[in-house]
């Protein structure tokens, strides 16, 4: 054996310190605003990470007459309660959650293109 051999690690993963710290995908102190690309010019916007005590049914109502467009709220089973509304409405949707005091600015993550 050479003095290489003893100096190679065999059990080194590269993705330890990604998965160690948190990549804000499922953390529950942040608002996450994420849009979605469908197909062709249509996207989605979904809204998750909000607290458990709010109604998303009339947060959702509240959202689709403000912005003129359609939503849902869809159950994840990782996620939890999900809004989804159609359409690139990250900005609006941010600055509506402020306006209405259901979360505070710095707590909102946008996320997309």
């Amino acid at each position: 054996m050479s003095e290489f051999d003893t100096n190679i690690p065999t059990t080194y993963d590269p993705f330890a310190e990604a998965n160690a710290e948190d990549s804000g995908a499922g953390t529950k102190e942040y608002v996450h605003v994420r849009v979605q690309q469908r197909n062709g010019r249509r996207s989605l916007t979904t809204v998750q990470g909000l607290k458990k005590e709010f109604s998303y049914s009339k947060i959702l109502k509240d959202l689709k007459k403000e912005f003129c467009c359609n939503g849902t709220v869809v159950e994840d089973p990782e996620l939890g309660q999900v809004i989804q509304l159609q359409g690139d409405q990250r900005k609006n949707v941010s600055t509506f959650l402020v306006q209405a005091g259901i979360v505070k600015k710095e707590k909102i993550k946008l996320h997309g293109f």
